[in-house]
């Protein structure tokens, strides 16, 4: 592998979450993600950035085995969580995504009052055995979710009802609530409005004291306000990948200054 891709400091093996290499993925016969090396670590965001269409959301969704939903995608290479390939065929990959949580670009609440859309996993897979336990998780989870205050007298209320900003931060509470160790973001913020931004935002900066936070963001300024290590994809490849404030202020490749400064994107 390309040693400019990865800069100063090596991590220690402990610290990290995921580690992928060689990651191929196939769309029939479009080779749309080409020979992936990236290690993210525990309890940090990392940002994934690029030009629409360079491969950021398709290999993102690689990490909780999304690609399978889709039958002409092939994904080949080594993803392991925690030291285990999650690709390995004893993984159940309903078990993989309550570990490894997805929020979406839309905002997405099941047509559910708010309380079952933050029921509903914890449910699915038996992690309360009273409705004393489902209550107390489902609080917690709207508390982690900075949503608990506007939502705690309206539980019984449609999720669907509340505004945009608002059912993200739901959606956020409802990954929370299944317990994961990884938090994968795909454009979070891009339906929202810059005051909802802001406040999702904030709330990632909370989350990574408990998860590991992987985003997609079309943002470069989001990228720079909440990742502390930033992945620069183009046409498929990992162009470079490095510690935020080095990636902005001073990237390797030619390619990754080019998108920084808007020349190329």
């Amino acid at each position: 592998m390309n040693d400019m891709r990865f800069m100063e400091r090596a991590v220690d093996t402990d610290e990290i979450k995921f580690s992928a290499r060689g990651v191929q993925v196939y769309y029939g016969d479009t080779h749309a993600i080409k020979d992936v090396d990236v290690d993210i670590q525990s309890k940090t965001v990392t940002a994934f950035i690029g030009p629409s269409g360079c491969g950021k959301s398709t290999f993102l969704r690689c990490l909780n085995r999304m690609n399978d939903t889709i039958d002409i995608c092939r994904v080949e290479g080594d993803i392991r969580l925690d030291g285990e390939d999650i690709y390995n065929q004893k993984v159940d990959p309903v078990q993989l995504r309550a570990k490894v949580g997805m929020v979406f670009q839309k905002p997405n609440p099941f047509p559910k009052s708010i309380f079952d859309n933050i029921a509903y996993g914890p449910r699915i897979h038996g992690l309360a055995a009273s409705k004393a336990e489902l209550d107390d998780i489902v609080e917690k989870s709207l508390r982690r979710g900075a949503i608990w205050d506007e939502v705690k007298d309206r539980l019984q209320a449609p999720g669907t009802g509340l505004s945009g900003g608002q059912q993200q931060r739901l959606c956020i509470a409802r990954a929370i609530a299944t317990e994961p160790e990884v938090l994968l973001m795909d454009e979070p913020c891009s339906a929202l409005d810059p005051i909802a931004t802001a406040q999702v935002e904030e709330l990632i900066d909370e989350l990574r004291t408990q998860y590991s936070v992987v985003i997609v963001t079309h943002s470069m300024q989001q990228a720079a306000r909440v990742s502390q290590k930033t992945a620069f994809f183009h046409l498929g490849n990992l162009v470079e990948f490095g510690e935020t404030g080095h990636i902005f202020t001073n990237p390797v490749d030619h390619r990754t200054e080019s998108y920084i400064t808007g020349r190329i994107g």
